[in-house]
């Protein structure tokens, strides 16, 4: 992301000598005379994740009676606005919460270097990755998700296909299933796009991705291939050939994303289901709460692979909501400690059971009990030997590049209202680059 988009945190740093500003000595923390550590965190309407968060934050507590905290939970709009004000008059929080395309905040100096406080080996590559700035980390990335294809392995094993040992299919063997299921009067792949700008594209996306690699697929992303490009025209060509097929439902543009999830596992079922790996947070509730059904035989299946992809173990993932030290906290020892506890096998594990989604933080799902351990083997499963791309396309387009998006790639095609030839031209005419 361009760093001409934040010229406001320049500007205030360059203002206010921020990033030349040496830090006051303080007193070491005692449980006599504590810090109070202020921590702002999204997630006020998301039980689960505010859940695991105060409960690590009462551990630390226990464990470091030198430390208070004073933990906020605030949407994440709010958050963005105040930070942003915050960090340009030293009133920023001790931590707060961020997402890795903020990582301007650390090109600015507003955010301090994890490296001395964090145990850098608890986080995965990828996820460290993300938050990197000149060889430095800036945020622990406590969520993650993969785009995956999901799959009711008892209905694609009944039309007497057989998924490889990989989980992968060439392009001829996945489009044999499309047609298997439409025959058998099964929906292939269940989607809805009422209210939401993406889903539609999942598929087209991760065989993009797969066909063109990382480095062009990114190219694609941010103007720099154009859609008339012969690779991505031939995977347009071959959604519409599944769309024409019947590989979509009717209703796909009326179908709201909870009721996709529902129209896959329960009623009237589908044999797979393109979807981020939060899934879970939806499919493992109560089934009166609109969860699926006891013992639906889930699988997860890898995107499949059209002739000549460059990259067949390609896959995308993003780290999302992640916390961060503000560069001028006057309480870097216990700010410092609190992030490294999170760092820890178990604790991401608790993510994961608690959770039920990825985590930056290593994880040992062998160690994981309880109904959904055999889900998260799988899910590992599926990752191990994967070549990650970091970020999704909305998070890369903008402005009327993302509508276009929106509108074409998310709706018009899968809905088979328009042809791979328009959708090009109507891509390219938005998301083109200008001339260097």
């Amino acid at each position: 992301m361009s760093t001409t988009k934040f010229g406001w945190l320049r500007a205030g740093a360059a203002a206010l000598g921020l990033l030349a500003a040496a830090p006051p000595v303080l007193a070491q923390p005692t449980a006599a005379n504590p810090q109070t550590v202020t921590m702002w965190s999204h997630w006020p309407d998301e039980a689960s994740k505010r859940t695991y968060v105060e409960g690590r934050v009462r551990a630390f507590e226990a464990s470091n009676p030198q430390c208070r905290v004073r933990l906020s939970f605030i949407q994440k709009a709010d958050i963005y606005t105040s930070a942003r004000a915050a960090v340009r008059t030293g009133q920023a929080p001790d931590i707060f919460w961020l997402e890795p395309d903020e990582i301007a905040f650390a090109r600015n100096g507003f955010l301090e270097p994890l490296d001395k406080y964090v145990d850098l080996n608890g986080l995965e590559d990828w996820a460290r990755a993300s938050w990197t700035h000149n060889g430095r980390v800036y945020g622990l990335p406590l969520e993650a998700y993969t785009v995956e294809l999901y799959y009711n392995r008892d209905r694609v094993r009944a039309l007497g296909v057989e998924v490889p040992a990989n989980g992968q299919m060439n392009q001829a063997q996945f489009t044999d299933l499309v047609r298997r299921g439409v025959a058998a009067g099964v929906t292939p792949l269940a989607q809805g796009v009422a209210d939401r700008p993406f889903p539609g594209a999942y598929f087209l996306e991760e065989v993009l991705l797969r066909r063109l690699g990382p480095d062009d697929y990114r190219k694609l992303l941010t103007g720099q291939l154009p859609f008339r490009d012969p690779r991505v025209m031939a995977a347009m060509t071959w959604v519409r050939e599944l769309v024409d097929i019947g590989a979509y439902p009717r209703s796909m543009a009326t179908l709201k994303l909870g009721e996709s999830h529902y129209y896959f596992h329960t009623n009237p079922g589908a044999l797979m289901f393109p979807i981020a790996s939060w899934y879970t947070g939806r499919a493992f509730v109560p089934p009166e709460s609109g969860g699926q059904p006891p013992g639906f035989p889930l699988g997860l299946m890898q995107y499949p692979v059209m002739d000549n992809s460059d990259c067949p173990e390609c896959k995308t993932l993003a780290v999302g909501g992640s916390y961060v030290m503000y560069a001028r906290s006057r309480n870097k020892d216990c700010a410092g400690a609190l992030l490294n506890s999170f760092v820890n096998i178990e604790s991401g594990n608790q993510w994961m059971e608690g959770v039920l989604l990825q985590t930056g933080i290593r994880t040992d799902p062998s160690r994981i009990s309880g109904i959904n351990a055999p889900y998260f083997r799988e899910l590992q499963q599926r990752s191990e030997g994967a070549r990650f791309f970091i970020g999704t396309p909305l998070q890369y387009m903008t402005g009327r590049c993302a509508d276009t998006f929106q509108q074409v790639l998310n709706r018009a095609l899968p809905g088979g209202q328009i042809t791979p030839q328009d959708a090009a031209a109507q891509m390219d005419a938005a998301c083109a680059a200008a001339p260097q």
